[in-house]
């Protein structure tokens, strides 16, 4: 029995996947490669330095004299840009595709290095034409489109930090952050596609500018053809700027520890919070993880990290980790249901695709549309999948295999953060032996445990904190104008550890489980149980597509169990679903997960980038009234949630 300082085991899976044999005997990565990182982690972090390329080769490998202050590499000088897009040309690979570039409409477009070498430095010598210089900030609000990339490696280029803002935030949310990063220059889109409808984009920033004199000019692409607000004496479009410049750029070097990009993370104070990379460490921390943990073969793969470039998890696995790499990748601008369902599986087919990552919240809806859909593509180009951005429940984690990856993909589910910058914790594809669900362990050259509220590493068997008790190349070197709060936020509740605020078992083998935010860890009668854990119990019943799991304030237990499920098509007209589910999680784990109420839901709030909104269910739970939903893909689905509650509550 776990006590009051660790979070409850509450399941444990006997399920393991070796390596398939061929699959291992081919693989980047052997099982030396652990130990060659704990007898002598800084020489190996200095070794995989190698991978990128330096005009001034480092002194040093890592100062932590400041901590928490890191400096990776220092002396070396060198360009992100130069290392994602020159160095293959000059290598002969100009010809080699870069991205293959899939519109939700079904535009296509297929970019070589040798069109990003050119369409990067028409990009940065425009960049320079508007007076940006090295250590300015330059702001983008964009959809998913190869412009935008041009852009971001435009800004690494000149040693311009970009901040690029994810397409579905408010024009509050960029105000906030245009303010708060000192930007003066706005690259954007008169609109993007999602859904099969427009969506309006410089509109937005239009309005997030209104009382922000001091943004110069605002560059336009134009995508949509939608009609927009013009300002003359500060906008401009892409085209008039960018297409009139000299297909060539002199690109400068810059410190290993200059800044690469902001990119903004909310807060729990309201402010957001301005997460800063910086270069060399970035860079060999993306482009090593990228080929270890994915196994990439550059000269054959078709990579495709189906998310946004928005998140963190584009910007290392979309451009710089991958682009670092000399890899083909798939660059898609829609959702995964427009036109029809098998949206992803078609491109899948069409490009060849051979390595998938992408969220459990996607696999969870494909679940939800039934296997038939994934059926009718031929898939059998995939060699590896991936999954990231929030724990993996075991049933889809098992359906993903079965029904994407055929049985014979190795399954790599990621741990990482903004903060983080790279992936932290995984299997390793040709040596790990996984567990459906589990994170497995930190990968070679990561430090990770998993603390009580002392600080005291648990058992097997228990949970706590997850932490990072050693620096790593690609992590975040401070918020931007506030050091006292990136001390406060990260580096308080363990003095000299990192701990950023997840949840995360060891199981009985040692291996670890993330849990996600520690937010979510519920206290029912002074067992301490994660909503995770609860949420895979429900999802392991055969009527079940989704689970979102909540506690609220309960006088006798302090927190009682509040589930939220979405049934599968062939359990909607169940009248005994809601018992049944009770019964199940009782058998499953106990009678102290039985959830107080089950409400039988038609979707999740969920963001555009697919997580699950959880306090705006606890709202609900707690008959609060609802919180902000800018940020949902769909706010109606709050108005529907609402409205099954308060026919629950008369009945």
């Amino acid at each position: 029995m776990a006590n009051e300082h660790t979070i409850r085991e509450l399941s444990h899976e006997d399920r393991t996947f070796d390596p398939p044999p061929d699959f291992a005997a081919q693989a980047n990565v052997t099982a030396e490669e652990y130990t060659k990182a704990e007898e002598d982690r800084i020489g190996f972090w200095a070794e995989k330095a190698q991978r990128i390329s330096w005009e001034t080769p480092f002194d040093e490998v890592l100062d932590w004299s400041e901590a928490p202050f890191a400096k990776w590499y220092i002396g070396g000088k060198l360009n992100a840009a130069y290392n994602c897009v020159d160095r293959h040309v000059e290598a002969g690979l100009g010809d080699r595709v870069a991205y293959y570039f899939e519109g939700e409409g079904g535009d296509t477009r297929v970019i070589t290095y040798a069109d990003l070498q050119r369409e990067v430095s028409k990009t940065a010598n425009a960049l320079v034409e508007l007076g940006v210089k090295a250590g300015d900030r330059v702001a983008l609000y964009m959809p998913m489109i190869p412009e935008t990339v041009f852009a971001m490696l435009a800004c690494a280029r000149i040693g311009a930090p970009h901040t690029v803002i994810f397409g579905g935030f408010s024009d509050r949310a960029i105000a906030d952050r245009v303010e708060d990063c000192g930007v003066e220059i706005v690259i954007t889109a008169d609109g993007g596609y999602r859904r099969g409808k427009t969506n309006a984009l410089k509109a937005t920033v239009d309005k997030a500018l209104q009382d922000l004199p001091q943004v110069r000019n605002v560059v336009v692409v134009q995508r949509t053809g939608q009609e927009v607000n013009w300002d003359d004496d500060r906008d401009i479009w892409w085209h008039d700027l960018v297409d009139r410049q000299s297909e060539t750029h002199d690109l400068e070097f810059f410190d290993a520890e200059h800044p690469l990009y902001i990119m903004y993370s909310s807060g729990t104070t309201g402010k957001p919070k301005g997460i800063m990379h910086t270069t060399g460490g970035y860079l060999v921390g993306t482009s090593y993880t990228h080929w270890a943990v994915f196994d990439i073969k550059p000269e054959t793969d078709i990579f495709w990290t189906a998310a946004d470039i928005g998140w963190v998890t584009g910007h290392s696995y979309i451009v710089y980790g991958p682009l670092a790499n000399g890899t083909t990748s798939v660059l898609y601008e829609g959702t995964p249901d427009t036109p029809h369902r098998g949206r992803w599986w078609e491109i899948v087919e069409k490009y060849g695709v051979t390595v998938l990552y992408c969220a459990p919240t996607s696999i969870r809806t494909f679940m939800r549309w039934g296997r038939d859909i994934p059926a009718k593509y031929d898939m059998s180009t995939l060699r590896l999948l991936g999954s990231v951005g929030e724990p993996i429940n075991p049933e889809a984690w098992m359906w993903y295999r079965e029904h994407i990856g055929g049985n014979n993909c190795p399954i790599v589910d990621t741990w990482w953060q903004t903060e983080n910058g790279s992936i932290l914790i995984s299997p390793l594809p040709g040596v790990t032996s996984t567990k459906p669900g589990a994170a497995m362990r930190a990968l070679p050259g990561i430090v990770a445990d998993i603390y009580d509220e002392q600080g005291q590493p648990v058992e097997p068997g228990s949970g706590g904190y997850l932490v990072i008790t050693e620096p790593w190349p690609a992590m975040l070197r401070t918020l931007w104008g506030d050091e006292e709060r990136y001390k406060k936020t990260y580096w308080s509740q363990y003095p000299g550890v990192y701990f950023a605020g997840d949840g995360a078992k060891y199981d009985r083998d040692g291996d670890i489980w993330v849990l996600g935010r520690v937010d979510d860890v519920l206290n029912v009668s002074g067992h301490r149980m994660s909503t995770a854990e609860i949420e895979s119990a429900l999802v392991a019943h055969s009527m079940v597509a989704e689970a979102a799991v909540v506690g609220a304030q309960d006088e006798t237990t302090g927190q009682a169990i509040e589930a939220f499920v979405i049934l599968r098509e062939s359990a909607k007209d169940r009248d005994d679903a809601v018992q049944q589910l009770r019964d199940h999680v009782r058998a499953s784990i106990g009678p102290i997960a039985t959830p107080r109420a089950i409400m039988v839901v038609p979707d999740l709030p969920k963001t555009r980038s697919g997580k699950i909104m959880r306090r705006l269910l606890k709202d609900v739970a707690e008959n609060r009234e609802i919180g902000d939903v800018t940020t949902l893909a769909d706010a109606s689905v709050m108005d529907a949630i609402q409205e099954e509650m308060r026919a629950r509550q008369k009945s």
